[in-house]
């Protein structure tokens, strides 16, 4: 193996590529993140580590902003995502000033991923240690939800998850939950409970953006008393439908 996975460029005799497979596993053990695609909504869930009782909270973001009505939530290495954050802001940017319109979602996604594709094609240097998730609406004022890959390879989910999660169970747990046309406030208890899956501490190391077709130009973060209020509502329908199970199991 040490042949080939010294070089990015060269291909194994059974068709790997180990860089791009090491970025993946870089990847693999980041933070979860969750995305959810609702009838009128789009709500992205982020897993946040425990800061330093001195460091300023506000400089450490795993979900940002890349236009007015694109966000993105991020796994994986954050000085990679910070040059992939600048250089996909720098382009929407560009798309306004020479199309006159802002970009898709459909379209950024596509540019993030051809950047990290470049850079898994080339010597001298290495693939980006990011997966993205990357939600917004579209001109029709539909909402979108994209995943890209370390491979660059970019696709459209109803619902997704990246990082730790996606080797848990989360990826399960939203395929055997989502429900097409899931109203904002459902999207966001399906998002915070797939992440209460591997996030033991509660909700107080979890923050959830959400995205709305009321105003697509306006994400707005849920405040820290909103999503312990979430928290104690799913809490409180777990443990009746707990206590219905026993019922059901004694009759």
């Amino acid at each position: 193996m040490s042949r080939y996975d010294s070089a990015l460029t060269i291909f194994s005799p059974d068709g790997h590529l180990f860089q791009v497979e090491y970025a993946m596993e870089a990847v693999k053990r980041g933070l979860a993140v969750v995305g959810v695609r609702g009838k009128d909504s789009v709500v992205l869930g982020v897993e946040k580590r425990a800061a330093a009782k001195l460091q300023d909270t506000r400089t450490v973001k795993k979900i940002v902003q890349l236009d007015s009505h694109i966000m993105m939530a991020y796994s994986g290495l954050t000085a990679d995502a910070r040059v992939l954050v600048n250089r996909a802001r720098v382009e929407c940017q560009s798309h306004r000033l020479t199309v006159e319109d802002k970009p898709s979602v459909e379209y950024i996604s596509r540019w993030i991923a051809a950047m990290q594709q470049r850079y898994t094609q080339r010597g001298g240097v290495r693939p980006f240690g990011v997966s993205a998730l990357i939600a917004g609406f579209d001109i029709d004022g539909k909402p979108a939800l994209y995943k890209t890959e370390p491979s660059g390879t970019y696709s459209a989910w109803k619902a997704c998850t990246t990082g730790k999660s996606s080797d848990k169970g989360v990826k399960e747990y939203l395929e055997k939950n989502f429900k097409e046309d899931l109203d904002k406030t459902e999207a966001k208890k399906l998002c915070l409970r797939s992440l209460l899956q591997v996030v033991e501490s509660g909700s107080k190391n979890i923050e959830i953006w959400v995205l709305e077709a009321e105003e697509p130009e306006n994400p707005q973060v849920l405040p820290s008393a909103e999503l312990e209020d979430l928290f104690a509502v799913i809490k409180k329908e777990d443990d009746e439908a707990e206590r219905l199970k026993k019922i059901a199991a004694n009759q």
